[in-house]
Protein backbone atom coordinates (compact mmCIF):
# COMPACT_ATOMS: atom_id res chain seq x y z
CA UNK A 1 0.00 0.00 0.00
CA UNK A 2 1.65 3.06 -0.89
CA UNK A 3 1.29 6.82 1.03
CA UNK A 4 -1.36 8.41 -0.96
CA UNK A 5 -3.24 5.28 0.38
CA UNK A 6 -2.55 5.40 3.77
CA UNK A 7 -3.63 9.05 3.97
CA UNK A 8 -6.47 8.55 2.37
CA UNK A 9 -7.49 5.84 5.40
CA UNK A 10 -6.57 8.29 7.73
CA UNK A 11 -8.83 11.12 6.57
CA UNK A 12 -11.58 8.91 6.03
CA UNK A 13 -10.86 7.55 9.89
CA UNK A 14 -11.24 10.82 11.29
CA UNK A 15 -14.36 11.32 9.25
CA UNK A 16 -15.53 8.07 10.82
CA UNK A 17 -14.59 9.63 14.18
CA UNK A 18 -16.12 13.05 13.80
CA UNK A 19 -19.38 11.11 12.47
CA UNK A 20 -19.65 9.35 15.74
CA UNK A 21 -19.29 12.20 17.98
CA UNK A 22 -22.03 13.67 16.26
CA UNK A 23 -24.04 11.03 16.59
CA UNK A 24 -23.38 11.11 19.98
CA UNK A 25 -24.07 14.38 20.43
CA UNK A 26 -27.19 14.70 18.38
CA UNK A 27 -29.53 12.69 20.50
CA UNK A 28 -32.49 14.05 21.06
CA UNK A 29 -31.86 17.29 18.99
CA UNK A 30 -34.13 20.10 18.08
CA UNK A 31 -33.84 23.28 16.31
CA UNK A 32 -32.73 25.06 19.35
CA UNK A 33 -30.10 22.39 19.99
CA UNK A 34 -29.46 23.06 16.05
CA UNK A 35 -29.13 27.14 16.22
CA UNK A 36 -27.83 27.73 20.17
CA UNK A 37 -26.95 24.52 21.44
CA UNK A 38 -30.21 25.01 23.73
CA UNK A 39 -27.50 27.50 25.74
CA UNK A 40 -25.79 24.59 27.44
CA UNK A 41 -22.34 24.84 26.33
CA UNK A 42 -19.58 25.04 28.62
CA UNK A 43 -17.61 28.41 28.12
CA UNK A 44 -14.24 26.78 27.87
CA UNK A 45 -15.40 24.10 25.07
CA UNK A 46 -16.39 27.28 23.00
CA UNK A 47 -13.26 28.79 23.65
CA UNK A 48 -10.90 25.91 22.63
CA UNK A 49 -13.01 25.15 19.38
CA UNK A 50 -13.23 28.61 18.12
CA UNK A 51 -9.36 28.53 17.96
CA UNK A 52 -10.08 26.28 15.00
CA UNK A 53 -12.85 27.36 13.22
CA UNK A 54 -10.65 31.24 13.43
CA UNK A 55 -7.21 29.51 12.40
CA UNK A 56 -8.64 27.72 9.53
CA UNK A 57 -6.97 26.00 6.91
CA UNK A 58 -5.85 29.23 5.36
CA UNK A 59 -3.59 29.64 8.34
CA UNK A 60 -2.57 25.74 8.26
CA UNK A 61 -1.29 26.60 4.87
CA UNK A 62 -1.00 30.29 3.78
CA UNK A 63 -0.09 32.10 6.57
CA UNK A 64 3.71 30.21 6.82
CA UNK A 65 3.63 30.70 3.26
CA UNK A 66 3.83 34.47 3.61
CA UNK A 67 6.80 34.51 5.81
CA UNK A 68 9.41 34.25 2.87
CA UNK A 69 7.36 37.03 0.79
CA UNK A 70 6.23 39.89 4.06
CA UNK A 71 8.15 38.17 6.76
CA UNK A 72 6.31 38.11 10.24
CA UNK A 73 4.29 41.56 9.44
CA UNK A 74 1.30 39.56 9.12
CA UNK A 75 1.66 39.63 13.56
CA UNK A 76 0.81 43.29 13.45
CA UNK A 77 -2.95 42.29 12.07
CA UNK A 78 -2.61 40.09 14.98
CA UNK A 79 -2.11 42.07 17.23
CA UNK A 80 -4.80 44.30 16.09
CA UNK A 81 -7.08 40.80 15.95
CA UNK A 82 -6.58 40.86 19.76
CA UNK A 83 -7.45 44.12 20.46
CA UNK A 84 -10.80 43.88 18.34
CA UNK A 85 -11.59 40.70 20.65
CA UNK A 86 -12.07 43.11 23.88
CA UNK A 87 -14.49 45.37 21.49
CA UNK A 88 -16.33 41.83 20.90
CA UNK A 89 -16.23 40.75 24.43
CA UNK A 90 -17.12 43.71 26.14
CA UNK A 91 -19.79 45.98 23.99
CA UNK A 92 -20.92 43.05 21.43
CA UNK A 93 -21.63 40.48 23.79
CA UNK A 94 -23.57 42.46 26.26
CA UNK A 95 -26.03 44.05 23.90
CA UNK A 96 -26.56 40.00 22.20
CA UNK A 97 -27.32 38.36 25.58
CA UNK A 98 -29.54 41.64 26.78
CA UNK A 99 -31.72 40.83 23.33
CA UNK A 100 -31.42 37.31 24.38
CA UNK A 101 -30.62 37.06 20.36
CA UNK A 102 -30.77 33.43 18.55
CA UNK A 103 -29.59 35.32 15.34
CA UNK A 104 -27.51 38.52 15.92
CA UNK A 105 -28.66 40.59 12.95
CA UNK A 106 -32.36 40.31 15.03
CA UNK A 107 -30.61 43.48 16.87
CA UNK A 108 -30.76 45.63 13.24
CA UNK A 109 -34.46 44.89 12.99
CA UNK A 110 -35.00 45.81 16.74
CA UNK A 111 -32.93 49.38 16.41
CA UNK A 112 -33.13 50.48 13.08
CA UNK A 113 -36.14 48.34 11.34
CA UNK A 114 -36.99 45.13 8.84
CA UNK A 115 -35.16 46.18 5.70
CA UNK A 116 -31.66 46.71 7.69
CA UNK A 117 -32.15 43.66 9.40
CA UNK A 118 -32.61 41.84 6.13
CA UNK A 119 -29.52 43.94 4.61
CA UNK A 120 -27.14 42.74 7.43
CA UNK A 121 -28.30 39.44 7.38
CA UNK A 122 -27.92 39.11 3.13
CA UNK A 123 -24.18 40.82 3.49
CA UNK A 124 -23.15 38.13 6.68
CA UNK A 125 -24.44 35.58 4.25
CA UNK A 126 -22.74 36.81 1.61
CA UNK A 127 -19.24 37.29 3.18
CA UNK A 128 -19.24 34.21 5.53
CA UNK A 129 -19.95 31.78 2.09
CA UNK A 130 -17.18 33.74 0.03
CA UNK A 131 -14.62 33.29 3.06
CA UNK A 132 -15.63 29.41 4.11
CA UNK A 133 -15.30 28.35 0.93
CA UNK A 134 -11.95 29.94 0.15
CA UNK A 135 -11.09 28.14 3.15
CA UNK A 136 -12.40 25.20 1.75
CA UNK A 137 -10.89 25.48 -1.38
CA UNK A 138 -7.28 25.95 -0.37
CA UNK A 139 -7.50 22.36 1.93
CA UNK A 140 -9.14 20.76 -1.01
CA UNK A 141 -6.42 21.73 -3.46
CA UNK A 142 -3.97 20.35 -1.23
CA UNK A 143 -5.27 16.89 -0.82
CA UNK A 144 -6.05 16.78 -4.70
CA UNK A 145 -2.36 18.25 -5.65
CA UNK A 146 -0.05 16.14 -3.24
CA UNK A 147 -2.67 13.20 -1.89
CA UNK A 148 -5.13 12.36 -4.31
CA UNK A 149 -3.72 12.99 -7.78
CA UNK A 150 -1.35 10.05 -7.21
CA UNK A 151 -4.96 8.00 -6.92
CA UNK A 152 -6.41 9.25 -9.96
CA UNK A 153 -9.11 10.93 -7.93
CA UNK A 154 -9.97 14.19 -9.54
CA UNK A 155 -10.49 17.80 -7.21
CA UNK A 156 -14.73 17.71 -8.34
CA UNK A 157 -15.04 14.30 -6.74
CA UNK A 158 -13.00 15.29 -3.87
CA UNK A 159 -14.67 18.48 -3.63
CA UNK A 160 -18.63 16.88 -3.72
CA UNK A 161 -17.30 13.70 -1.32
CA UNK A 162 -15.78 16.26 1.24
CA UNK A 163 -19.30 18.29 1.43
CA UNK A 164 -21.52 15.24 1.66
CA UNK A 165 -19.49 13.79 4.33
CA UNK A 166 -19.10 17.49 6.74
CA UNK A 167 -22.94 17.49 5.77
CA UNK A 168 -23.67 14.06 7.40
CA UNK A 169 -22.10 15.19 10.14
CA UNK A 170 -23.53 18.55 10.71
CA UNK A 171 -27.59 18.02 9.64
CA UNK A 172 -28.73 16.95 12.93
CA UNK A 173 -26.79 18.49 15.82
CA UNK A 174 -25.97 21.67 14.85
CA UNK A 175 -23.80 24.21 17.22
CA UNK A 176 -24.66 21.24 19.76
CA UNK A 177 -22.58 18.88 17.87
CA UNK A 178 -19.96 21.61 16.33
CA UNK A 179 -18.62 22.65 19.94
CA UNK A 180 -17.69 19.43 20.33
CA UNK A 181 -15.93 18.69 17.13
CA UNK A 182 -13.95 21.50 16.93
CA UNK A 183 -12.70 20.99 19.75
CA UNK A 184 -11.14 18.02 18.55
CA UNK A 185 -9.98 19.61 15.86
CA UNK A 186 -8.69 22.34 17.43
CA UNK A 187 -6.46 19.86 19.63
CA UNK A 188 -5.06 17.46 16.55
CA UNK A 189 -4.35 21.10 14.71
CA UNK A 190 -2.19 22.24 17.27
CA UNK A 191 -0.76 19.08 17.93
CA UNK A 192 0.53 19.07 14.21
CA UNK A 193 1.75 22.28 14.42
CA UNK A 194 3.78 21.99 17.29
CA UNK A 195 5.05 18.74 15.80
CA UNK A 196 5.95 20.31 12.70
CA UNK A 197 8.12 23.38 14.28
CA UNK A 198 9.54 20.06 16.83
CA UNK A 199 10.78 18.11 14.11
CA UNK A 200 12.15 20.88 11.65
CA UNK A 201 14.20 23.07 14.68
CA UNK A 202 15.82 19.89 15.44
CA UNK A 203 16.32 18.51 12.03
CA UNK A 204 18.35 21.67 11.37
CA UNK A 205 20.08 21.42 14.16
CA UNK A 206 18.88 24.78 15.87
CA UNK A 207 17.30 25.50 19.53
CA UNK A 208 14.78 28.76 19.84
CA UNK A 209 17.48 31.51 20.02
CA UNK A 210 19.21 30.10 16.74
CA UNK A 211 15.95 29.56 14.79
CA UNK A 212 15.21 33.26 15.49
CA UNK A 213 18.71 34.58 14.68
CA UNK A 214 18.95 32.59 11.27
CA UNK A 215 15.48 33.87 10.85
CA UNK A 216 16.64 37.37 11.33
CA UNK A 217 19.87 36.80 9.36
CA UNK A 218 17.36 36.07 6.04
CA UNK A 219 15.04 38.99 7.06
CA UNK A 220 12.42 36.69 8.07
CA UNK A 221 11.53 38.12 11.46
CA UNK A 222 10.64 41.72 10.12
CA UNK A 223 7.42 43.02 11.59
CA UNK A 224 7.47 46.34 11.45
CA UNK A 225 7.03 48.53 8.12
CA UNK A 226 7.16 52.85 8.65
CA UNK A 227 6.12 54.14 5.60
CA UNK A 228 2.34 54.86 5.68
CA UNK A 229 2.00 55.13 2.30
CA UNK A 230 2.42 51.80 1.82
CA UNK A 231 -0.31 48.85 2.21
CA UNK A 232 1.60 46.83 5.25
CA UNK A 233 2.50 49.81 7.43
CA UNK A 234 2.21 48.81 10.86
CA UNK A 235 -0.43 50.57 12.33
CA UNK A 236 -2.29 50.21 9.63
CA UNK A 237 -2.46 46.40 10.00
CA UNK A 238 -2.89 46.46 13.89
CA UNK A 239 -5.87 49.16 12.74
CA UNK A 240 -7.21 47.02 10.53
CA UNK A 241 -6.84 43.73 12.04
CA UNK A 242 -8.90 44.67 15.26
CA UNK A 243 -11.58 46.10 12.77
CA UNK A 244 -11.84 43.10 10.65
CA UNK A 245 -12.12 40.85 14.10
CA UNK A 246 -14.92 43.31 15.15
CA UNK A 247 -16.44 42.52 11.61
CA UNK A 248 -15.41 38.78 10.87
CA UNK A 249 -16.06 37.70 14.95
CA UNK A 250 -18.66 40.00 16.27
CA UNK A 251 -20.68 40.26 13.68
CA UNK A 252 -20.23 37.11 12.50
CA UNK A 253 -23.23 35.11 13.33
CA UNK A 254 -21.37 31.52 13.03
CA UNK A 255 -18.56 33.08 15.77
CA UNK A 256 -21.25 34.38 17.45
CA UNK A 257 -23.43 31.65 17.83
CA UNK A 258 -20.82 29.53 19.67
CA UNK A 259 -20.47 32.50 22.37
CA UNK A 260 -24.42 32.95 23.01
CA UNK A 261 -24.68 28.94 23.15
CA UNK A 262 -22.56 29.57 26.32
CA UNK A 263 -25.45 29.92 29.18
CA UNK A 264 -24.47 33.37 30.95
CA UNK A 265 -22.58 36.67 29.75
CA UNK A 266 -19.83 36.19 32.07
CA UNK A 267 -18.43 32.77 31.41
CA UNK A 268 -19.13 34.18 26.98
CA UNK A 269 -16.07 37.27 28.02
CA UNK A 270 -14.61 34.58 29.57
CA UNK A 271 -14.71 32.37 26.33
CA UNK A 272 -13.96 35.15 24.69
CA UNK A 273 -10.86 36.37 26.41
CA UNK A 274 -9.26 33.19 26.44
CA UNK A 275 -9.41 32.84 23.01
CA UNK A 276 -7.79 35.62 22.34
CA UNK A 277 -5.02 34.89 23.95
CA UNK A 278 -4.72 31.63 22.80
CA UNK A 279 -5.28 32.59 19.18
CA UNK A 280 -2.35 35.32 19.09
CA UNK A 281 0.60 32.28 20.56
CA UNK A 282 -0.92 29.75 18.00
CA UNK A 283 -0.50 32.84 15.25
CA UNK A 284 3.33 33.09 16.50
CA UNK A 285 3.77 29.36 16.24
CA UNK A 286 2.27 29.50 12.41
CA UNK A 287 4.50 32.56 11.69
CA UNK A 288 7.55 30.38 13.41
CA UNK A 289 6.90 27.58 11.05
CA UNK A 290 6.94 29.60 7.88
CA UNK A 291 10.54 30.60 8.96
CA UNK A 292 11.74 27.17 9.77
CA UNK A 293 10.34 26.21 6.19
CA UNK A 294 11.87 28.71 4.39
CA UNK A 295 14.81 27.72 6.21
CA UNK A 296 14.80 24.06 5.59
CA UNK A 297 13.90 24.32 1.84
CA UNK A 298 17.43 26.81 1.44
CA UNK A 299 19.08 23.69 3.42
CA UNK A 300 17.75 21.39 1.37
CA UNK A 301 17.94 23.92 -2.24
CA UNK A 302 14.15 23.62 -2.60
CA UNK A 303 12.54 26.16 -4.90
CA UNK A 304 9.07 26.59 -3.18
CA UNK A 305 7.39 30.10 -1.94
CA UNK A 306 3.84 30.86 -0.67
CA UNK A 307 1.00 28.40 -0.39
CA UNK A 308 2.62 25.34 -1.62
CA UNK A 309 5.99 25.45 0.69
CA UNK A 310 3.98 23.89 3.70
CA UNK A 311 2.23 21.00 1.70
CA UNK A 312 5.28 20.45 -0.86
CA UNK A 313 8.10 20.15 2.23
CA UNK A 314 6.08 17.77 4.50
CA UNK A 315 4.45 15.59 1.84
CA UNK A 316 7.04 15.24 -0.54
CA UNK A 317 10.42 16.27 0.56
CA UNK A 318 11.46 13.00 1.92
CA UNK A 319 10.73 13.87 5.31
CA UNK A 320 9.65 10.85 7.27
CA UNK A 321 5.99 9.59 6.93
CA UNK A 322 5.06 10.68 10.45
CA UNK A 323 5.57 13.85 9.57
CA UNK A 324 3.14 13.40 7.03
CA UNK A 325 0.75 12.42 8.93
CA UNK A 326 0.91 14.84 11.11
CA UNK A 327 0.76 17.16 8.56
CA UNK A 328 -2.32 15.72 7.03
CA UNK A 329 -4.14 14.95 10.27
CA UNK A 330 -3.38 19.31 11.10
CA UNK A 331 -4.15 19.72 7.14
CA UNK A 332 -7.85 18.14 7.57
CA UNK A 333 -8.33 19.47 11.24
CA UNK A 334 -8.26 23.06 10.38
CA UNK A 335 -10.67 22.04 6.82
CA UNK A 336 -13.69 20.73 9.03
CA UNK A 337 -14.24 23.75 12.03
CA UNK A 338 -14.55 26.81 9.26
CA UNK A 339 -16.16 24.69 6.73
CA UNK A 340 -19.42 23.13 9.17
CA UNK A 341 -19.45 25.96 11.40
CA UNK A 342 -20.14 28.18 8.23
CA UNK A 343 -22.69 25.86 6.88
CA UNK A 344 -24.30 25.57 9.88
CA UNK A 345 -24.34 29.18 10.75
CA UNK A 346 -25.70 29.98 7.37
CA UNK A 347 -28.54 28.01 7.33
CA UNK A 348 -29.35 28.86 10.87
CA UNK A 349 -28.87 32.92 9.67
CA UNK A 350 -30.92 32.04 6.49
CA UNK A 351 -33.94 30.16 8.49
CA UNK A 352 -34.07 32.73 11.13
CA UNK A 353 -33.40 36.01 9.81
CA UNK A 354 -35.08 35.62 5.50
CA UNK A 355 -37.17 32.96 6.33
CA UNK A 356 -38.37 33.91 9.31
CA UNK A 357 -38.80 30.96 11.10
CA UNK A 358 -38.88 31.80 14.56
CA UNK A 359 -41.78 33.63 13.75
CA UNK A 360 -43.64 31.15 11.80
CA UNK A 361 -46.42 29.90 14.41
CA UNK A 362 -48.03 27.97 11.42
CA UNK A 363 -44.88 25.84 10.84
CA UNK A 364 -45.12 22.33 13.30
CA UNK A 365 -41.31 21.95 13.96
CA UNK A 366 -41.40 18.69 11.82
CA UNK A 367 -42.17 21.22 8.85
CA UNK A 368 -39.50 23.31 9.98
CA UNK A 369 -37.05 20.51 10.27
CA UNK A 370 -37.65 19.87 6.74
CA UNK A 371 -37.30 23.63 5.50
CA UNK A 372 -34.03 23.81 7.62
CA UNK A 373 -32.55 20.58 6.08
CA UNK A 374 -33.62 21.69 2.30
CA UNK A 375 -31.75 25.07 3.26
CA UNK A 376 -28.83 23.14 4.96
CA UNK A 377 -28.47 21.20 1.41
CA UNK A 378 -28.52 24.05 -0.74
CA UNK A 379 -26.34 25.73 0.59
CA UNK A 380 -23.54 22.65 0.74
CA UNK A 381 -24.26 22.58 -3.26
CA UNK A 382 -23.69 26.67 -3.41
CA UNK A 383 -20.38 25.77 -1.72
CA UNK A 384 -19.09 23.21 -3.94
CA UNK A 385 -20.00 25.96 -6.77
CA UNK A 386 -18.03 28.21 -5.08
CA UNK A 387 -14.91 26.05 -4.57
CA UNK A 388 -15.18 24.90 -8.33
CA UNK A 389 -14.74 29.08 -9.24
CA UNK A 390 -12.15 29.73 -6.70
CA UNK A 391 -10.20 27.19 -8.30
CA UNK A 392 -9.98 29.52 -11.37
CA UNK A 393 -8.97 32.73 -9.91
CA UNK A 394 -6.29 31.31 -7.52
CA UNK A 395 -3.42 33.34 -7.23
CA UNK A 396 -1.42 31.25 -5.05
CA UNK A 397 -1.68 33.52 -1.51
CA UNK A 398 -5.85 32.86 -0.82
CA UNK A 399 -5.28 34.41 2.65
CA UNK A 400 -4.59 38.31 0.55
CA UNK A 401 -8.23 37.42 -1.34
CA UNK A 402 -9.78 36.27 2.53
CA UNK A 403 -8.76 39.59 3.43
CA UNK A 404 -10.06 41.73 0.78
CA UNK A 405 -13.29 40.10 0.86
CA UNK A 406 -13.43 40.48 4.56
CA UNK A 407 -13.19 44.42 3.77
CA UNK A 408 -16.22 44.64 1.26
CA UNK A 409 -18.42 42.78 2.38
CA UNK A 410 -18.15 43.44 6.56
CA UNK A 411 -17.45 47.02 5.93
CA UNK A 412 -21.84 47.76 5.52
CA UNK A 413 -22.48 45.04 8.11
CA UNK A 414 -20.07 47.09 10.79
CA UNK A 415 -21.57 50.48 9.43
CA UNK A 416 -25.08 49.33 10.41
CA UNK A 417 -24.28 48.09 13.93
CA UNK A 418 -21.99 51.21 14.80
CA UNK A 419 -24.59 53.63 13.53
CA UNK A 420 -27.33 51.33 15.82
CA UNK A 421 -25.11 51.46 18.88
CA UNK A 422 -23.46 55.02 18.81
CA UNK A 423 -26.61 56.92 17.39
CA UNK A 424 -30.17 57.78 17.98
CA UNK A 425 -31.29 58.31 14.48
CA UNK A 426 -33.37 56.68 12.68
CA UNK A 427 -32.19 55.43 8.75
CA UNK A 428 -34.95 55.23 5.96
CA UNK A 429 -34.88 51.95 5.43
CA UNK A 430 -34.89 51.95 1.67
CA UNK A 431 -32.21 53.24 1.29
CA UNK A 432 -30.34 50.95 3.37
CA UNK A 433 -29.77 48.52 0.68
CA UNK A 434 -28.93 50.96 -1.93
CA UNK A 435 -25.93 52.64 0.40
CA UNK A 436 -24.85 48.92 1.79
CA UNK A 437 -24.02 48.28 -2.09
CA UNK A 438 -22.76 51.67 -3.32
CA UNK A 439 -20.18 51.77 -0.82
CA UNK A 440 -18.97 48.74 -1.33
CA UNK A 441 -18.35 49.74 -5.39
CA UNK A 442 -17.20 53.09 -4.40
CA UNK A 443 -14.42 51.51 -2.44
CA UNK A 444 -13.85 49.29 -4.95
CA UNK A 445 -13.12 52.30 -7.43
CA UNK A 446 -10.64 53.51 -4.55
CA UNK A 447 -8.38 51.27 -4.38
CA UNK A 448 -8.40 50.29 -7.78
CA UNK A 449 -6.41 53.75 -8.29
CA UNK A 450 -5.62 54.39 -5.06
CA UNK A 451 -1.91 55.71 -5.88
CA UNK A 452 -3.33 57.71 -8.49
CA UNK A 453 -6.37 59.30 -6.01
CA UNK A 454 -4.20 59.47 -3.10
CA UNK A 455 -0.73 60.85 -4.09
CA UNK A 456 1.35 57.56 -3.81
CA UNK A 457 -0.69 56.28 -0.56
CA UNK A 458 -1.78 52.84 -0.82
CA UNK A 459 -4.60 51.15 1.00
CA UNK A 460 -3.62 47.67 2.95
CA UNK A 461 -6.36 46.23 5.50
CA UNK A 462 -7.79 49.83 6.56
CA UNK A 463 -9.65 49.45 3.25
CA UNK A 464 -12.69 47.67 5.72
CA UNK A 465 -12.50 50.62 7.74
CA UNK A 466 -12.71 53.10 4.85
CA UNK A 467 -15.57 51.02 3.23
CA UNK A 468 -17.25 51.13 6.75
CA UNK A 469 -17.04 55.15 7.40
CA UNK A 470 -18.27 55.37 3.99
CA UNK A 471 -21.21 53.16 4.85
CA UNK A 472 -21.90 55.08 8.33
CA UNK A 473 -21.64 58.42 6.60
CA UNK A 474 -24.45 57.95 3.51
CA UNK A 475 -26.92 56.53 6.64
CA UNK A 476 -26.48 59.25 8.65
CA UNK A 477 -26.60 61.95 5.92
CA UNK A 478 -30.01 60.08 4.76
CA UNK A 479 -31.25 59.40 8.40
CA UNK A 480 -33.68 61.93 10.50
CA UNK A 481 -33.76 62.49 14.41
CA UNK A 482 -35.50 59.35 16.31
CA UNK A 483 -38.66 60.17 17.29
CA UNK A 484 -39.22 60.07 21.22
CA UNK A 485 -41.70 58.18 22.77
CA UNK A 486 -45.28 60.61 23.73
CA UNK A 487 -44.45 63.84 21.54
Amino acid sequence: MNSSAILLIIVLAYFALLLGIAFYTSRGSNNESFFIGNRSSKWWVVAFGMIGTSLSGITFISVPGTVGVTGFEYFGVVIGYWLGYFAVAFILLPIYYKMQLTSIYSYLEERLGKTSYKTGALFFILSRTLGATLRLYLVIKVLELFVLKDLNISFEITSIVILVLILLYTYRGGVKTIVWTDTLQTTFMLLALLVCVWYIMDSLNLDFGATWQAMTDKGFTKMYTGDITTGNYFWKNVLGGAFITIGMTGLDQEMMQKNISVSNLKDSQKNMITFCFILLIANFIFLLLGGLLYLYADAQALTVTKDDIFPMIALKSGLPFFITVCFMIGLISALFPSADGALTALTSSYCIDILGMKRRDDWDEKKKSRVRLIVHNTFAVIFLGCVFFFREVDNGSIIVILLKVAAYTYGPLLALFAFGIFTNREVHNKLVPIICVAAPVLCYFLKEYDTKLLGGYTIGLELLIINAAITYAMLYVSSTKRAIAGT
